[in-house]
């Protein structure tokens, strides 16, 4: 066999030099991001958790260099969209924002189509919005300690409002009867909005709710702010106490956002939106956004929106079976 002339010889060793270059080239021309991301958020444009998402998704566009989509899949009390993350391909090319929620639904819906612990992995908490107290102008009570107090003298009377059973409205305010002693008339609607017009006609008498959707209305005179939820004051709202300051010891209750995604992600994706999100949240221009509507910034690693998961998880199950809440 004759031995290789010179130019065959460059010509096998640029193929092998090819052949050892191929797995550093595709891993870099496979390296997080490459394409678009998803974020799916399992509520109606507009609300509380797609403004959320929408300002984080344009803050990790601006810092990952890649387009990031927002996706409105509504339903089933954030069940359908939150499947839809369950469903997706764990590759870091789709996530999605839920709330508080997401927590009770565990206990509300024994069969869920996803497993919460199999089929999704935390990412990140990007927010608290602990729950303020509006009640009708005409109320006869002003303050959260006169509220309280009427509720115990007339068991039946208050009547309060949720944006459906099962909402962070609804258990937050079972929570509040149970810590007091008193006993209030739940009613249900189909969303927020309809409660706080029930609010103002004097339909009903009580509704707690994210503070985004009650700043506006309660600084313009239409319904009155009796307290909040919460250790501390808002800043948004720092003239209104909290309930623990009125003498409801150890009442809070907040709903939330977090980032989600496809249980199999990788765990170094993860991380490195958890990051990025933790820095999001802290901007000067986003920490101020998120205090406008009454959200507090958190950030955090995996873990630790999984721990929160499960303490919200354990709180809220024991809530509504003790006031035997019901989906429907």
């Amino acid at each position: 066999m004759r031995n290789p002339s010179r130019r065959q010889f460059h010509r096998q060793l640029l193929g092998a030099s090819a052949l050892v270059a191929t797995p550093a080239v595709w891993a870099q021309g496979a390296a997080w991001p490459s394409k678009p991301i998803r974020i799916v958020v399992p509520y109606p444009p507009g609300g509380f958790t797609d403004v959320t998402a929408r300002l984080v998704a344009q803050k990790l566009q601006e810092r990952l260099g890649q387009t990031v989509l927002v996706d409105n899949k509504a339903g089933a009390n954030g069940i359908i969209g939150t499947d839809a993350v369950a469903k997706a391909a764990p590759d870091g090319y789709t996530m999605g924002v839920v709330i508080a929620a997401y927590a009770a639904n565990t206990t509300l819906y024994p069969k869920l189509p996803y497993d919460p612990r199999k089929d999704i992995a935390a990412v990140s908490l990007i927010g608290l919005s602990p729950l303020v107290a509006a009640v009708n102008n005409e109320a006869p009570f002003k303050t959260a300690a006169e509220l309280v107090a009427y509720a115990k003298r007339h068991p039946g009377k208050v009547s309060f409002g949720s944006s459906g059973s099962g909402s962070a409205a609804h258990l937050t305010t079972e929570y509040l009867k149970a810590l007091t002693g008193s006993y209030m008339v739940h009613i249900p609607y189909r969303g927020a909005a309809a409660a706080l017009t029930d609010l103002m006609g004097g339909q009903i008498q009580l509704f707690l709710d994210a503070a985004s959707g009650l700043i506006a209305p309660g600084k313009a005179g239409k319904v009155r702010l009796i307290g909040v939820a919460s250790d501390k004051r808002l800043p948004a709202l720092p003239e209104v106490p909290t309930f623990i300051e009125q003498g409801v010891a150890g009442f809070t209750g907040s709903t939330w956002a977090g980032l989600l995604a496809p249980a199999g992600t990788p765990k170094d994706i993860a991380k490195r939106v958890s990051d990025e999100v933790a820095r999001i949240v802290r901007l000067d221009d986003v920490k101020s956004r998120l205090e406008q509507m009454g959200t507090i910034p958190v950030g955090g690693t995996p873990e630790e929106f999984q721990s929160f998961i499960d303490t919200e998880t354990a709180k809220w199950g024991k809530v509504i079976r003790d006031a035997k809440v019901t989906a429907e």
